[in-house]
């Protein structure tokens, strides 16, 4: 994005999905996949039901920092609040300080916003570098988070069936689909399928199961394939419709890079009145 957008903040990823469904102009960004955690199958069964679809993707290398007011020292902290996921991943570090009370909240940014807000000194925030950065706070503790290899990967969301965004497949060459399907219980149905994705070229990046929620033993696979061929590609798709019994494009998009906070654009104004707004309402 090159010009500059307004930031309405979601409490759960439900309200994301639901408040971009609602607007056509705006797009959404979700968490799909960690390097730690893995698969995040909740924000995949929210994106299938919603009738968005993914535009593009996002991968960032998470870095966790204990921030403070101004002035303060990690010998006046007496208290550190931060999203549960946020604290489990900064244990190893926090057992060297065991007077420290841990609290969960909803939000690594939206704690340390709060926390300029209210001016509470003995208290601390897990979150990122540029969350000190917009809201004027103080990094005690920088790379705090116990495995430096974490990674999120991101989801770009707007309105409209994901075959919308096929145009730059073929622009590109190269694109990258994630998709959504059932098959009928059989012996073989997965490697049938499997193996008609690779006849065609398409390398699989991903693949996870999910149970069908009142269908027992019956599973939605969720895959991530990366083709360079488009028209190869529109063959895998119409023998994939003949061998499912449901198949849906979640996303077309081109494969995203890794970046670190360092290259995020960051704006030196934003409005963190409206921001709290949106986040309480």
């Amino acid at each position: 994005f090159q010009e500059e957008i307004g930031i309405v903040p979601c409490r759960t990823f439900s309200g994301l999905f639901n408040l971009v469904a609602a607007n056509p102009g705006l797009y959404g960004i979700a968490a799909v996949e960690n390097s730690l955690a893995g698969t995040i199958l909740p924000n995949l069964t929210l994106l299938k039901a919603s009738g968005l679809s993914s535009l593009g993707e996002c991968k960032l290398r998470i870095g966790l920092n204990l921030l403070a007011l101004p002035g303060q020292s990690i010998s006046d902290i007496r208290e550190v609040i931060s999203h549960p996921v946020a604290l489990m991943q900064c244990e190893e570090f926090f057992r060297l300080y065991p007077g420290i009370k841990l609290s969960e909240s909803d939000d690594t940014a939206m704690s340390a916003l709060e926390m300029s807000k209210t001016r509470t000194y003995g208290l601390g925030v897990v979150a990122s570098a540029m969350a000190a950065k917009l809201y004027n706070l103080t990094i005690v503790a920088n790379g705090i988070e116990t495995n430096k290899r974490n990674f999120t990967r991101f989801f770009i969301l707007s309105g409209g069936p994901a075959e919308n965004h096929l145009k730059q497949f073929e622009k590109a060459g190269t694109c990258k689909v994630s998709i959504v399907f059932s098959l009928a219980h059989q012996p073989g149905k997965l490697s049938e399928v499997l193996t008609m994705l690779a006849k065609h070229g398409c390398n699989l990046m991903m693949i996870q199961s999910n149970p069908v929620i009142g269908r027992e033993w019956e599973y939605l696979f969720y895959i991530d394939l990366v083709s360079s061929d488009y028209n190869s590609y529109r063959q895998a798709m119409k023998e994939m419709k003949l061998a499912c019994n449901y198949l849906r494009i979640l996303g077309a998009y081109p494969e995203g890079k890794v970046c670190t906070e360092d290259e995020v654009q960051c704006y030196d104004i934003i409005d963190t009145e409206e921001i709290l707004k949106q986040w309480n309402r």
